[in-house]
């Protein structure tokens, strides 16, 4: 039998997914392990786990190195890579949010909008009919209305905190995030069977 290759995303969504699959009768001891490995064997359901970042998972799935992936919502929107997306796991939820002083959108024709995730931005305002100038930022998003280089800012918010506690407010909602199963187009003619059994025992767990 074929062994089904499965990338999850480092960092929050590892624990969450470990959690999942674990509720889905998968023995992941040796992901639980402290070292540094990435590549791991679960021979109970014949999978090999591949750790990645978050931004690395839909290009592993799209070209085949791994069959199947575990990655959040806002990477997939981002990066519209050509896989399929078969199950909506419900955890990592958070939103897509246009965020700014409170006046920030008030009689502005053009606004510059500072983000990590300038796809998502450009196509969000393009739908809108909203001019604007998209400036890619790598760290900390809020700093730039705070020192004047964008007027908005187009991010994930979860809790609103760091917005909060930087006196910047939530001024439109994009669109709702959560982690997603996907699944190589080519994998899912080929080893068929077993990534149903993968996706089947998964979605028993969500529900």
């Amino acid at each position: 039998m074929d062994k089904v290759k499965l990338a999850i995303a480092k960092g929050r969504l590892a624990k969450y997914s470990i959690d999942l699959l674990e509720k889905a009768g998968i023995d992941c001891g040796v992901l639980k392990e402290d070292n540094r490995k990435l590549i791991f064997t679960l021979p109970s359901h014949n999978l090999e786990v591949i750790l990645l970042k978050a931004m690395d998972v839909p290009t592993y799935v799209e070209y085949g190195v791994v069959d199947i992936g575990i990655v959040g919502k806002d990477v997939l929107l981002e990066q519209e890579k050509q896989l399929y997306e078969v199950v909506d796991l419900k955890f990592g939820k958070c939103k897509f949010s246009v965020a700014g002083k409170p006046e920030a959108l008030q009689g502005k024709k053009h606004l510059r909008v500072a983000t990590k995730y300038p796809n998502v931005a450009r196509k969000y305002f393009a739908d809108k009919g909203q001019s604007v100038e998209i400036i890619r930022q790598e760290g900390s998003v809020e700093l730039a209305p705070l020192m004047g280089l964008s007027d908005v800012i187009v991010d994930i918010v979860e809790t609103g905190k760091t917005l909060k506690d930087n006196g910047l407010v939530v001024l439109e909602d994009v669109a709702d995030i959560s982690a997603r199963l996907v699944v190589n187009r080519v994998s899912f003619k080929t080893k068929k069977k077993e990534i149903l059994d993968i996706v089947n025992l998964v979605s028993k767990v969500v529900g």
